[in-house]
């Protein structure tokens, strides 16, 4: 197999740590290389940055340290030291368990008092023997042990958990199409082998997420699910240091059956859009989608399969107001596409005609702190466009229509649905969660 598939990979972060090496390499499998002759320390991950063609290996990983974002670098976790369980009598197990069965701490395996060891880093320098982790360097049948603190217990084995094999416990052909929106598995951890936490509870982690609020997306027990446009399933986890992590849930080798509405038209927000128009209502013509110039992006096809992001055909992955596509100008990033509107007679839906098409005032300022703001300003006061409120991307967040019914959280328009100090929204740009909007407090005697 390929050296990567034993790393976890996480792009755009950087992690802060004291102990590294620096190479230069071409690739980031080169860098992977390097991680696995380092002599200088315990490799545990590695980052590369794609313009310098910087390779850095580094004794932590991001359980062990701080992460922040950096947009040209890739991090690589070694899957091994990131795992919290045993696979069978735990040889390989790297984590970071240091206490007995019984809740003794243990010795740490360079130290001699109380007890003078037989197994050392020394003497088993392949064996992991860091710290006072729990470890199996002499494949102990009964699992991963340690010398223990207590003069009167010389050793005792450890509480590890078993890892789950993710895919024979999936069930009988179970698995996953497109990226697991309809996913409705059993499985409950995570692809380091965290447990995961149950939607139903608020503890170690507190979110939105609930059967109430997603009633149709099937958050039962603690199962992985995809409630939200995520690559694939996640859950949170039961460690308090690890808010969510994706689950390890195989793609089914044969594809879903195609909608039958091979649309080539706009009907609603153009979600099942699969025409051939390529260009943008002010006539750029459109990026292709598996390219990443003028424009990186994170629409990689691959990643979405069900999304159809053809060439570099108009589409509507993320929910938006209408399809759109990355523009080949490198000073306008994207723009909606003009497709023309299906017949007529599809909107057609009973009642539907008796509906007053609701056009939106022109207000561009708001009263005290702007919760009655409805106005169409999508702009932050930075100049960055808004999210949309029921997406998910670039960021995941709870303030969805649904849970603010009564906030008009529409399209993507500055709002006020918590109360702040004036209207605000969450921004496309990935590096900025939110910012507050490019409007003005009205002056109350003009608008009296």
């Amino acid at each position: 197999g390929d050296i990567l598939d034993d790393y976890l990979r996480t792009d755009g972060v950087w992690i802060l740590t004291r102990n590294k090496q620096f190479y230069k390499t071409n690739s980031e499998k080169e860098c992977a290389e390097k991680c696995e002759a380092e002599r200088n320390l315990t490799c545990r991950a590695f980052l590369f940055t794609r313009k310098k063609l910087e390779c850095l290996t580094l004794a932590e990983n991001a359980k062990m340290t701080v992460m922040f974002t950096s947009t040209d670098t890739v991090l690589y976790e070694k899957r091994i030291y990131l795992m919290q369980c045993k696979r069978g009598i735990g040889m390989d197990y790297r984590g970071t368990e240091a206490k007995t069965q019984r809740g003794i701490p243990c010795q740490k395996w360079a130290e001699k008092i109380p007890h003078k060891p037989n197994y050392t880093p020394e003497k088993h320098p392949n064996a992991g023997l860091e710290e006072n982790y729990c470890r199996n360097p002499d494949g102990d049948e009964s699992g991963p042990w340690c010398y223990t603190t207590d003069p009167a217990t010389r050793f005792d084995y450890c509480a590890i958990p078993e890892c789950e094999d993710q895919v024979m416990h999936t069930g009988e052909g179970e698995c996953m199409q497109c990226n697991g929106e309809d996913y409705h598995g059993e499985v409950s951890r995570t692809e380091s082998g965290l447990e995961c936490q149950r939607w139903d509870a608020q503890e170690p982690h507190m979110h939105g997420f609930t059967q109430k609020h997603y009633p149709e997306k099937d958050l039962k027990m603690n199962y992985c699910r995809n409630p939200d446009g995520e690559l694939r399933p996640w859950c949170f986890t039961t460690s308090p240091n690890k808010r969510w992590e994706y689950c390890n849930i195989p793609r089914c080798s044969t594809r879903p059956p195609v909608s039958g509405l091979d649309s080539q038209c706009l009907s609603g927000k153009g979600e099942d859009y699969q025409g051939r128009i390529s260009i943008t209502e002010s006539g750029n013509a459109c990026q292709y989608w598996n390219t990443q110039f003028p424009h990186k992006h994170g629409w990689i096809p691959d990643r979405y399969p069900c999304k159809d992001l053809e060439e570099n055909y108009c589409r509507n992955p993320d929910g938006e107001k209408k399809p759109w596509c990355y523009t080949t100008s490198s000073s306008i990033r994207w723009e909606y596409c003009k497709i023309p509107p299906c017949d007529r007679t599809e909107q057609g839906i009973p009642g539907m005609h008796n509906v007053p098409v609701q056009v939106p005032l022109p207000e561009e300022c708001y009263r005290g702190k702007g919760q009655s703001y409805r106005g169409t300003t999508s702009i932050t006061a930075s100049g960055k466009k808004c999210q949309a409120w029921n997406s998910m991307f670039p960021h995941r967040h709870i303030k969805t229509p649904d849970r603010f019914p009564d906030a008009d959280l529409r399209d993507n328009y500055c709002r006020n649905p918590d109360g702040d100090s004036s209207p605000w929204c969450f921004t496309t740009d990935p590096n900025i969660i939110w910012e507050y909007c490019n409007l003005k407090r009205c002056d109350d005697h003009r608008q009296e």
